[in-house]
């Protein structure tokens, strides 16, 4: 095997692919940036570990050991590279593309669970015990949940070392460490070097003035990105006063755990810009997480393209705009809202109904650089809510008033660590929820990769016009090849419409 062989792209569904040392050390030795997040490299005679696709000379195949997480690397006594930084990689698809028990508790600790609520409320939301959590995430990752947040926390420790004046003391509990010696220790066995070691380097590298209260920071993501219905989207269907489209960027509130926040995201050819102001700093983790799920930045375009590419009336879809990702949310319970205010009418018009709703129920915030006015009003706001004051439907407005009472009352949870299938069956029992709206917050709003929409009237006009079928049974038929990447399948074909959410805005606008 020669340095110019290549190994084959990550599948979805692969798991322990740290155990086929053959094809991870093609990856290695071809640099091959598609592997990054998937695997890390830990070389034995330096005690570094890194990402595959490291700029450095690859290490001898004899002295490479492979490990499925970088909490996994550091267990085993491995710190960071500094030169490709593998705890900035995106995070691994497969937790975006499962349902299990173990791609929930990723998405948990992710989200910054285990630092608020301890392993046992990580175990309490899966509907594990504690035991059963640690033992899955153990054989399937190489370490346990404590293990697994605490790489999470030194990544954050460092990104606000480096993007922040904040004392080290305010970074380390800001970044959920319990002292202040403990920040100290952790960052100088994962990082080889002291946190003011960390902040000087920064310092040397880095160009142009800091905004104060402003994080700036870099989102990573696979390549190939098409931001066009991306940004478009999410620009296109923006409710006035929580969302808007300035400068160039998307921006939006954020309702957190610990406050609020503003974020501005702005799309770039080799990352997303990312600007954050938060009333509180120990929700940091949360709002990286959530943007990137918004943003379906953890996604593999490769895989996904690869699989709708083989349908041949898909195929020139996908080679005019490869790497178009899912449009999410950063709140299920504000999008589930907003699917049944969309219900059967237009974009403006559903902008409008959610407008007022924010109006009358969200939480003022001060937006210092731009228009943001309101959080988006909670579950638990709008579960007193007069019906009569809602210029709706009578039908309509009993599907709202029924969803806001179920999520306020805990009878239906909406969220990262939602069961797919289990979710839909509560969603369809509601009044006035069929097939569309259910699958729209399945999409959107869980983040199930496969969800589709055979009924909507956007997907069966492009699929007349590509000579695909075009009633939802035949269509469902011939998309079971797309599984189980259907919900881009569906980005694809709104594509070939001139609707506004298919083309990224102006960006003097």
């Amino acid at each position: 095997m020669t340095p110019t062989e290549t190994a084959a792209a990550p599948a979805a569904g692969t798991r322990a692919m740290h155990t086929d040392t053959d094809r991870c050390v093609r990856a290695v030795q071809s640099k091959d940036a598609r592997f990054d997040g998937w695997v890390f490299t830990a070389v034995t005679t330096t005690r570094i570990y890194c990402r595959p696709s490291c700029p450095v000379v690859p290490p001898k195949p004899q002295n490479m050991t492979f490990y499925p997480s970088a909490a996994a690397c550091q267990q085993a006594g491995f710190r960071a590279c500094k030169r490709c930084r593998p705890d900035t990689s995106p995070g691994s698809p497969e937790w975006n593309a499962r349902a299990d028990a173990v791609a929930r508790a990723m998405r948990l600790i992710r989200d910054g669970v285990v630092d608020r609520e301890g392993v046992p409320g990580l175990a309490a939301r899966l509907g594990y015990s504690t035991r059963q959590v640690e033992r899955q995430l153990r054989a399937e990752l190489g370490a346990g949940p404590l293990a697994l947040a605490r790489a999470q926390r030194a990544q954050t420790a460092r990104l606000l070392i480096e993007t922040t004046p904040l004392p080290m003391a305010d970074i380390a509990f800001a970044a959920g460490f319990s002292s202040v010696r403990t920040f100290n220790d952790t960052v100088r066995e994962v990082f080889g070097l002291a946190p003011s070691e960390l902040r000087e380097r920064r310092k040397k590298g880095q160009g142009g003035p800091q905004t104060p209260g402003v994080i700036a920071l870099r989102l990573p993501f696979r390549a190939p990105l098409n931001p066009d219905n991306l940004f478009g989207h999410l620009a296109a269907t923006a409710v006035p006063g929580v969302e808007e489209w300035r400068d160039g960027a998307y921006r939006r509130t954020l309702q957190l755990p610990y406050g609020h926040g503003i974020v501005a995201l702005s799309p770039r050819p080799d990352h997303i810009d990312c600007r954050l102001s938060l009333t509180d700093l120990r929700d940091l983790t949360h709002a990286i997480s959530r943007c990137r799920w918004m943003l379906d930045l953890d996604a593999d375009p490769v895989a996904v393209d690869e699989r709708l590419s083989a349908d041949p009336l898909l195929a020139p879809l996908v080679a005019r705009a490869p790497g178009r990702r899912v449009p999410r949310t950063t709140d299920a319970d504000e999008f589930a809202v907003r699917a049944v205010l969309g219900q059967q009418v237009s974009t403006a018009a559903a902008r409008t109904h959610a407008a007022r709703l924010v109006t009358a129920h969200g939480t003022p915030v001060d937006d210092p650089e731009g228009g943001l006015t309101h959080l988006f009003p909670t579950s638990e706001a709008l579960a007193g809510l007069d019906p009569e004051t809602l210029a709706l439907p009578r039908s309509r407005r009993t599907t709202l008033t029924t969803l806001v009472a179920a999520l306020a009352d805990g009878t239906i949870k909406l969220g990262v660590d939602s069961d797919w299938d289990a979710a839909r069956a509560q969603l369809l029992a509601l009044p006035g929820f069929g097939p569309w709206t259910t699958e729209v917050i399945a999409m959107r709003a869980l983040g199930d990769p496969d969800a589709f929409l055979p009924s909507d009237l956007g997907i069966k006009k492009a699929a007349q016009g590509l000579g695909l079928p075009h009633t939802p049974a035949a269509l469902t038929a011939r998309a079971a090849a797309w599984r189980p990447w259907r919900a881009y399948a569906v980005q694809h074909l709104w594509a070939t419409d001139s609707h506004p959410i298919n083309h990224l805005p102006n960006q003097a606008s």
